[in-house]
């Protein structure tokens, strides 16, 4: 994901915060009114639902380095003006270009069958006309590395079964590596989903820099397993894999950027937003489309409804969070020193199912997303994040009306990664994940996925969100790394 940014201990959060301790039981009686308004305008919206409309069924898939994604930056900041952003900008960002390009699999042996598969994202190809070759099924890493000498000229297939997202991606980011240094010629990754539906599920890998860069592949649940099964009677697998997958020059792309600005303190801001790029299957309607239009629509109710929030609520559509996070990055380099300046950072890019609530940054909850941040984060709380958890519990209160009052702890995402590193707190919506993950990454990842009603109450638990959040005397902390 490029080199880590330069952690900051940033000198306001050193400070008391003020009003907050005080003023925790009063605030949700103090925003009740303006909450109100919000979600109700919220719940009536259509403009939000119709933009996220266009951007799916117009545009498309958003890849990086695509005419898509140029065309999607383009309408999106132009439409940021429309709703009455103003300062609107899209500050320039070098990204990825990656090419799929035609790709398949297949058995050869025992039996003759295709298999259903996407190539990785930034995943090699085979040579031209492909590669057959023996295949050998292991569900874990032990497995793996147990086989030593014996997945030597091998095609690796890890037949994982899912637990969850976070600990079984792991096989998809690191299992090619992980299987090259041990001599494989390719990899196939069974899709981190729950959910068999003769599908396969694309996602970016990492390639470490002591191993060979082989190609990588996702199959569906089904596919794994079946040749789990034929290699446990005994057989001898063979398989072969096309993949024209290729890296293109760095592209020229962008993030895009608009505010409203804040009535009193304009230089303390408020971000919030998802991102923009998706992956080059499905239209990325639920990642993430729904994240960056539901936050452009609460902004633009704010300012539709004329509330002026002390702070300034700024909407960011980060680029190149599928397959390189070379947005959040720019962002932060963007900023530059006004880091300091940014009181929260709201990422929504868990789709727009049934919200439930939202999670909190310095906690190590279930929705903290980085392990590398977990293994350096502080291992105990301060007494300022207990008091912030207490102001984040108050403006849930606000949330009822949506049943979306819950706080988790732990809340973030990788576009905010570098902005939460610097100390800035960090926030995110949470939904009921109900289905996120059986269409993530896929081909089904389109307009139909998204329950207007659903996106309606997700819009109505950003607005009220942001506006407390800008407005709201004193702030919440941040834990800088």
């Amino acid at each position: 994901m490029g080199s880590r940014p330069v952690f900051l201990t940033l000198p306001f959060l050193l400070l008391p915060l003020l009003g907050l301790a005080a003023g925790g039981p009063k605030l949700t009686r103090k925003y009740q009114n303006a909450a109100n308004k919000l979600i109700d305008a919220a719940l009536k919206d259509d403009a939000g639902y119709a933009k996220l409309t266009y951007l799916c069924d117009r545009i498309g898939n958003r890849l990086s380095g695509s005419e898509a994604l140029q065309q999607a930056i383009q309408w999106a900041a132009e439409q940021m003006k429309q709703d009455g952003l103003v300062n609107v900008v899209t500050p320039p960002v070098k990204v990825p270009h990656w090419v799929r390009g035609h790709e398949s699999a297949e058995i050869v042996a025992p039996v003759s069958r295709p298999l259903e598969m996407l190539g990785l994202g930034m995943s090699v190809g085979t040579p031209p006309g492909g590669i057959t070759g023996d295949a050998v099924v292991v569900s874990n890493f032990d497995e793996l590395e147990k086989l030593g000498a014996g997945a030597k000229d091998k095609i690796v297939v890890f037949n994982v079964p899912y637990e969850s997202y976070g600990k079984t991606v792991v096989y998809r980011v690191f299992g090619p590596s992980r299987a090259a240094a041990l001599g494989a010629t390719a990899v196939l990754v069974r899709s981190i989903t729950p959910l068999a539906m003769q599908q396969a599920h694309t996602g970016t890998l990492m390639y470490s820099f002591d191993a060979p860069q082989i190609p990588a592949a996702a199959i569906s649940i089904e596919d794994a397993q079946l040749l789990g099964r034929l290699q446990a009677a005994g057989s001898t697998l063979r398989v072969h894999l096309e993949m024209q997958a290729h890296m293109e020059p760095d592209a020229d792309s962008a993030n895009v950027i608009g505010e409203i600005p804040g009535s009193e303190h304009p230089e303390q801001i408020v971000v919030m937003g998802g991102h923009i790029d998706s992956w080059d299957v499905g239209t990325g309607a639920q990642d993430d489309g729904s994240g960056i239009m539901a936050t452009l629509e609460a902004a633009a109710l704010i300012h539709k409804l004329g509330l002026k929030p002390r702070r300034t609520i700024r909407v960011v559509f980060w680029v190149n969070e599928e397959n390189g996070g070379k947005g959040g990055e720019a962002y932060r380099d963007w900023v530059g020193d006004k880091v300091k300046d940014h009181v929260a950072a709201i990422e929504m890019d868990e789709g727009a199912e049934r919200p439930v609530g939202f999670g909190y940054g310095p906690f190590l909850g279930p929705h903290f997303r980085t392990a590398e941040r977990a293994a350096v984060a502080p291992a105990t709380p301060t007494a300022q994040d207990h008091e912030s958890m207490k102001i984040c519990r108050q403006i849930a209160q606000l949330l009822r009306p949506v049943e979306a009052d819950q706080v988790h702890e732990g809340g973030g995402g990788s576009d905010i990664e570098p902005l939460t590193n610097a100390g800035v707190p960090s926030l995110s919506p949470m939904t009921t994940v109900a289905h996120y993950f059986d269409w993530h990454h896929t081909r089904a990842d389109t307009l139909d996925k998204v329950d207007p009603d659903d996106f309606r109450k997700n819009i109505a638990v950003l607005s009220v969100l942001a506006y407390v959040l800008a407005d709201m005397p004193g702030q919440l902390a941040g834990s800088p790394l």
